[in-house]
């Protein structure tokens, strides 16, 4: 076929190096934009430069380069760029922090400058709508919050109501045992966990619990923990990042605003069934509750004051213990040796006549590890809730201007091969020598020695770290004393998979819980 001679083979070869020429242009000019846009505020004037760190591209900057698993494209930055480096989130300016001694000397040592939040639109304005402990700035709303939450969640607090969460672990054994017909049927963890830590904040924070996985406040609280955090991950929608999609209708915005509607009908509605017998006089168990209503006028707090602070409260304390229990859950049926090596270490201190209780830990060195290593393994929160700068600040010649999201990169500092040899290992070995608590860990003079950064760090550490600790340890060291954890077989457990854009648990698994000995069923009355 003969070409007309304007599309002459000449021709057409002049048009192709013209559309690539072209296409060449617009891929320098794409990137000296971005680039541009990238470094805006590059410098103070005196020589200090932010940090280096990827390009993005106009308007959305980085974002569109994040995967599902966004940990993960974190950590690949951080190899490339180091332990601090910048990355752009649509117009907003974020360091990325992945070495323990950078933490602690931004946001411990220099705390009063990194110790705020920046008021995220959907999760500070839309679904806290500027009342949430965890999102608040660093004001005195939020003092006011924090140290009405510290009173049931500090450590003497903790130890008060230790018995709930004794009684709510022994049912969580109880649970498992009967649902899996010692052992004769496979059984999911999840939900028993997930109702577990609810009945457990339920009781600390409105005085009231439930009385079986089919109890719709199961799933109704279960249901807005989940959906806050797909909702409100540090970097799980755009719409945060820029302002121009603030002002569209769309889905994320709907979802924010349906969610705040839940929260408050759910756990506002329990407010006011307490107020009402209250003012009835009749009798409410101590409770974070009865402790907001009575100190209402005094405190100058509202109905939607205290429903988002109880509403913190909940999602807070439900969702990462939940997450520990299930990932030990999955974790631990395909180690045996792990199994085995805790079962002989609770029948030397503990025997087969009791479960272990809150007393025993300090002799139970292996249980203790086992839950740091999962706990590093599967931090149900890798990139935890950022960090806010109030104020320009050079650290080691580099700028970190006024208004900058700060991230802690959990992930790469719980991967870290010198810290953890064979970091995707699961191995409880690793923790032996460590006798720490985790809310002791926090503390200690050298960060690189930290067990894990699972609870965040310095002002904005997680207030209940401590009721925490004590509910897992419960949970997981009961767990261990009454059964052996095995795989179905052609069911493997899928420890990649994650559900969940924030808080991270994994997908639905079955597995078998098959008691120890003939004492189990005996101890637990069933």
């Amino acid at each position: 076929m003969a070409f007309p001679a304007a599309w002459d083979i000449s021709s057409l070869r002049s048009i192709a190096n013209y559309s690539i020429l072209l296409t060449s242009v617009l891929a320098v000019a794409i990137y000296l934009i971005s680039k541009a846009l990238s470094d805006r505020r590059l410098s103070d004037g005196k020589g200090n430069k932010i940090p280096d760190g990827p390009v993005g591209l106009p308007i959305v900057g980085s974002f569109p380069f994040l995967t599902r698993y966004p940990e993960l494209t974190l950590d690949y930055w951080a190899q490339k760029f180091g332990s601090l480096y910048s990355v752009w989130l649509g117009n907003q300016l974020v360091m990325v922090i992945s070495d323990p001694q950078i933490v602690k000397d931004l946001t411990v040592t220099n705390g009063a400058v990194f110790s705020s939040r920046k008021e995220m639109f959907l999760k500070s304005q839309n679904i806290f709508v500027g009342r949430g402990v965890t999102a608040t700035p660093y004001n005195d709303r939020w003092r006011k919050h924090r140290r009405l939450a510290s009173t049931w969640l500090n450590k003497p607090a903790v130890d008060g109501y230790t018995p709930i969460l004794d009684y709510e672990a022994t049912v969580l054994i109880q649970d498992l045992y009967r649902h899996g017909n010692a052992g004769k049927l496979p059984i999911n963890p999840q939900p028993h966990a997930g109702r577990c830590s609810l009945n457990n904040m339920l009781t600390i924070t409105f005085g009231t619990r439930t009385d079986s996985i089919d109890d719709p406040l199961v799933a109704r609280a279960l249901h807005l923990s989940r959906e806050f955090m797909n909702c409100t991950g540090p970097v799980s929608n755009l719409t945060d990042y820029v302002p121009f999609l603030q002002k569209l209708p769309n889905w994320m915005i709907t979802r924010s605003q349906k969610l705040h509607e839940g929260l408050v009908e759910t756990y506002g509605g329990l407010i006011l069934d307490i107020d009402r017998r209250m003012k009835k006089g009749d009798q409410v168990p101590d409770c974070l509750v009865k402790t907001l209503l009575l100190a209402r006028e005094e405190e100058e707090l509202d109905h939607l004051d205290m429903a988002i602070l109880c509403s913190a409260f909940m999602i807070g304390g439900v969702e990462t213990t939940a997450s520990i229990m299930q990932w030990f859950s999955a974790l631990i049926p395909s180690h045996p040796e792990i199994q085995a090596k805790a079962h002989a270490e609770l029948d030397r201190v503990v025997g087969r006549g009791r479960m272990p209780t809150v007393e025993d830990e300090k002799n139970l060195p292996y249980i203790h590890a086992i839950i740091k290593e999962v706990e590093r393994c599967h931090n149900p929160f890798w990139l935890g809730t950022p960090h806010y700068s109030t104020q320009d600040t050079v650290y080691r010649g580099q700028l970190i201007p006024k208004d900058t999201v700060v991230i802690l990169n959990t992930y790469t500092m719980h991967h870290d091969p010198e810290r953890h040899p064979e970091p995707h290992k699961f191995n409880p070995d690793r923790y032996m020598k460590d006798a720490t608590l985790s809310s002791e860990s926090a503390n200690l003079a050298n960060p690189y020695e930290r067990d894990h950064w699972m609870f965040g760090v310095g002002r904005r550490i997680c207030p209940g770290m401590w009721v925490a600790e004590r509910e897992i340890w419960l949970a997981i060291a009961r767990m261990l004393w009454a059964f052996t954890l095995d795989q179905i077989p052609g069911e493997p457990i899928d420890l990649k998979e994650y559900d969940g854009l924030s808080g991270r648990s994994p997908v639905p698994f079955r597995i078998k819980v098959t008691p120890r000995h003939e004492n189990v069923a005996k101890v637990l009355h069933v």
